[in-house]
Order: C-alpha cells, then sequence, then structure tokens
C-alpha cells in the first residue's frame, strides 16, 4: 500500500515489451486504448475514469467554453497517455455507477490528473460534479 490506500497496477506491456501504448480517440462505445474525454480512457478492453479529477464534458457539453475546455483536456489526456507507460491505482471503490474502474494514473510517482488540474484543464474531484459554463 501508498499513500492513503493506493494500490499500485503496473500497466502490462504490449506486445513489443515496452508497457507503452499507442492512444487514439473514442467519444462513443468501447475501445482499446483510446481516450473518450478528459477523465475517461480505454486500456485493454477495460474503461477507466480517473478518479482524483473532474473534466469538462465534451458530449454533450452545457456551453461552448466546456466544449472548448474538454476538447483540449481529452487531447491532453490522450498525449500524456501516449508519452509512456502508466500505473493504474486504486481508490476506495472499485467502479463508479456507470461501470467504469476507478483509478488513479500515475506515471513515475506522479498523478496525471494533478498535471491535468495544474495546466487548468481539470479540477480535483470532490465528490460531485461541478458546472464548468
Amino acid at each position: 500500500m501508498i499513500g492513503g490506500g493506493v494500490l499500485f497496477y503496473p500497466q502490462m506491456a504490449d506486445a513489443t515489451g515496452t508497457g507503452t501504448r499507442n492512444f487514439g480517440l473514442c467519444h462513443i462505445g468501447g475501445g482499446t486504448n483510446c481516450v473518450v474525454d478528459g477523465d475517461t480512457f480505454w486500456m485493454d478492453g477495460e474503461k477507466i475514469r480517473v478518479a482524483d479529477i473532474d473534466a469538462p464534458e465534451t458530449h454533450p457539453a452545457r456551453c461552448s467554453y466546456e466544449q472548448q475546455l474538454g476538447d483540449r483536456a481529452t487531447e491532453r489526456l490522450r498525449e500524456l497517455l501516449n508519452a509512456g507507460p502508466v500505473e493504474l491505482g486504486s481508490v476506495d471503490r472499485d467502479t463508479d455507477r456507470y461501470g467504469r474502474k476507478l483509478r488513479i494514473v500515475y506515471r513515475n510517482g506522479q498523478s496525471l490528473g494533478d498535471q491535468l488540474v495544474s495546466e487548468g484543464l481539470a479540477r480535483q474531484w470532490t465528490g460531485s460534479r461541478q458546472p464548468w459554463c
């Protein structure tokens, strides 16, 4: 166990053995190694919700500002996931009400969610969604 009860699950190696993947975009439906929006992605057939942040909605967004920021957050999460291997840390619940795996995403011990927050593309998750508009 690390810190506040977070267990680390190293990203499994891909066919090249490097542990890296090529993430595309997948705004709807299931996928393998693709980003849905700024806080949700598919990896190895599992839908994962980045548990420590709240990113703007993109489908549907509630205003043009939310759409623009959400599109930027989506692309940035894709860039971060494509930058190298990640580790997935568990939180107090395994899944959310939509069946997504709740995980904190780390690279070298640093939360990618925290990076999105520091770049102004997401907010820390406080237990409920807040409006972006």
